[in-house]
């Protein structure tokens, strides 16, 4: 693990669709949205979820590599926008993601989308003051280890006693 990132925090399926559906929760307020850009690849399972639960049929992905090499990596390192998403200003549509950590992909897709409401599931606080709404906040020495990129196998106790 980098040393960035001296902790993990493991969310499972049920967890990821939980804090998805608290999510849509907290983004009802009675205006319907025009549709949702999700910021690819993990904003796609919370998009989903909050698609479903707030009724929204018309979903349309914006895709930005910020992090290269997993927790090994740095976040913001050569970043890349390699598809824009359709909604011009983002006026009326609300833009998801699975986590704002650094800011490095919010800061780019509040650039493209000033006018989109942004949520994401998890913040953490570099990131936190770009999104609208979020569920969860986590401490930024902590790598989110998303059910997409684990497999169960034996860990370590925290702490082993003789």
């Amino acid at each position: 693990m980098s040393e960035q990132y001296t902790k993990t925090f493991p969310v499972s399926w049920e967890e990821l669709h939980r804090n998805g559906r608290a999510l849509a929760w907290r983004l009802v307020d009675g205006k319907p949205y025009k549709g949702i850009v999700a910021i690819t690849r993990g904003g796609l399972v919370p998009a989903a979820i909050v698609a479903r639960e707030l009724d929204i049929r018309l979903i349309d992905t914006v895709c930005v590599i910020t992090y290269k090499g997993g927790f090994k990596g740095q976040a913001g390192a050569d970043s890349e926008l390699l598809k824009r998403p359709l909604a011009d200003s983002g006026e009326g549509w609300l833009l998801v993601d699975d986590l704002v950590d650094t800011g490095a992909t919010a800061k780019i897709v509040r650039d493209l989308l000033p006018g989109a409401h942004f949520a994401t599931v998890y913040a953490k606080p570099a990131g936190r003051p770009m999104v609208d709404t979020f569920v969860t906040e986590v401490s930024q020495d902590t790598w989110i280890l998303f059910p997409w990129d684990t497999e169960p196998r034996y860990v370590d106790p925290v702490v082993e006693r003789g």
